[in-house]
Order: C-alpha cells, then sequence, then structure tokens
C-alpha cells in the first residue's frame, strides 16, 4: 500500500469517525446543549459569586464598627469578621466538586430542585470566597496615604473607601476578576457529578453511544481552549486600555 492509498484510507476512516461521533442522529447537539448550560452556569455564578464576594469582604472589614460608642456593636463586628474570615478559610481549603455534591446531595437531598439552580448557587458560594480576597488585595494596592488624604479633608472611613479608594481599586480588581470567571468556565467540567450536562458531560454521553473517546473529548477540549482563549485576548486588550487612560 502506498502513502496516497494510506492518507485516503486515513481521512475514509475519520470522515466515517466524524459522521458517527457528530452528524449522526445529530450528535453533535449533545455538545450544543451542553456548551449552553457552561455558559448559563458560569455567567450567573460569577455574578452571585461577586454578591457573596463583596458580601464576604464587607463582613471581614466591619471596620465601620470597630470604632463605635457601644459595646454591643463592636461586638458585632468582631463576630462578623469572624463569620467572613471562615467562609473564605473553609471554602478555599476544600475542593469544588466535595461543596458542590455537598450542596446537592446533603442540603437539598429532601428537595426537588432543578440541578442548574443548585450548580450555580455552588459555584457562586466557591467563586465568592476567591473574589472576596480579589476585593481585599484590590483594596490593599491602593497607598495608604489615600486614606490619609480623604480623612484630612473631613471624609469619614466609608466616604474615603467610597469616593477615593474603591473607584482607584476598581482598575486593579476588573482584569483578576475576569481571570477568576476563565477558572470558573474550566471549574464547570464537574457538573456531571449531579447530573448536569454541560460541554464535558456532553462529549462524553457521546462517547458513550459511539465507543470511540478520541474526537468527541478532543472537540470538547477544542471548544473550551477557543472560549478561554478568546476571554484571554479580551482581558488582555482590556488591561491594555487600562494601562493607556493611566498614562494620560
Amino acid at each position: 500500500m502506498n502513502i496516497s492509498q494510506s492518507l485516503g484510507l486515513m481521512v475514509q476512516e475519520f470522515s466515517h469517525s466524524f459522521y458517527l461521533n457528530f452528524i449522526k442522529d445529530d450528535r453533535y447537539m449533545q455538545m450544543v446543549k451542553g456548551l449552553g448550560n457552561t455558559l448559563l452556569i458560569s455567567v450567573l455564578a460569577i455574578l452571585l459569586g461577586v454578591t457573596f464576594g463583596a458580601l464576604a469582604f464587607l463582613l471581614r472589614n466591619s471596620f465601620f464598627l470597630d470604632n463605635s460608642r457601644f459595646k454591643i456593636l463592636r461586638g458585632l463586628g468582631k463576630v462578623l469578621k469572624g463569620i467572613g474570615y471562615v467562609y473564605v478559610d473553609v471554602i478555599r481549603a476544600t475542593p469544588m466538586v466535595t461543596q458542590l455534591l455537598i450542596i446537592y446531595f446533603v442540603i437539598f437531598a429532601s428537595v426537588n430542585i432543578n440541578a442548574i439552580f443548585v450548580a450555580v448557587l455552588a459555584f457562586g458560594f466557591n467563586s465568592g470566597a476567591y473574589v472576596s480576597e480579589i476585593f481585599r488585595a484590590g483594596i490593599q494596592s491602593i497607598d495608604n496615604g489615600q486614606m490619609e488624604a480623604g480623612r484630612s479633608l473631613g471624609l469619614s472611613k466609608i466616604q474615603t473607601m467610597a469616593y477615593i479608594i474603591v473607584p482607584q481599586a476598581i482598575k486593579n480588581i476588573l482584569p483578576t476578576l475576569a481571570n477568576e470567571f476563565i477558572v470558573l468556565i474550566k471549574e464547570t467540567a464537574v457538573v456531571g457529578y449531579i447530573s448536569v450536562q454541560d460541554l464535558t458531560r456532553g462529549a462524553d454521553i457521546i462517547r458513550s453511544l459511539t465507543f470511540e473517546p478520541f474526537l468527541p473529548l478532543v472537540a470538547a477540549a477544542v471548544v473550551y481552549y477557543i472560549i478561554i482563549k478568546f476571554l484571554t485576548l479580551a482581558i488582555a486588550a482590556f488591561e491594555r486600555r487600562l494601562r493607556a487612560s493611566d498614562d494620560r
């Protein structure tokens, strides 16, 4: 058998495999449906994560209660800080898949609830701990002199944070927050544990039908790569625009 015949046979085998994995019975729709769920869970989870992260940050930095004249409010501030610290510490120290399984099979074990909703809640809850740290790092990146300058102008700590510190910190927070979104998209590959059909699960369903793992799994990897690459380039362009605005 010469080279041209070998190449022809390889092309024929690949075409047949491609047909079986994606064209026959519209099997490609398994991955399309999974991709839709992956993007839905990721977008909703990052929005929820930002909310949880902001709340956790405020709990861990409830400085407005530290100097209160009332002892009970100072005590409340310590309790809030403790809650925020425990939340961030526990979430960051345990695997995402374990948290997902606990929320679905333990917390909502006796409730008939949509698995996608549980996935959004679990990933949002997990992301919130990391977003809280992103907020903390962004705030700490601002020079302490900014707080002193605000106080010297007669602003309170809360006013200084709201009008001076936070607007400057946002530029440092947004690119890192976008990177958290990228990480979140990849982490959603474990939602198959609670029977949610994401992109990876869709590829695995095709594999179970054709008993050919190569094409569907590689296709899923390629789709993930395209999504992540697009977001990475978008983040890089956004960061360049932020640096350009700083140079003006």
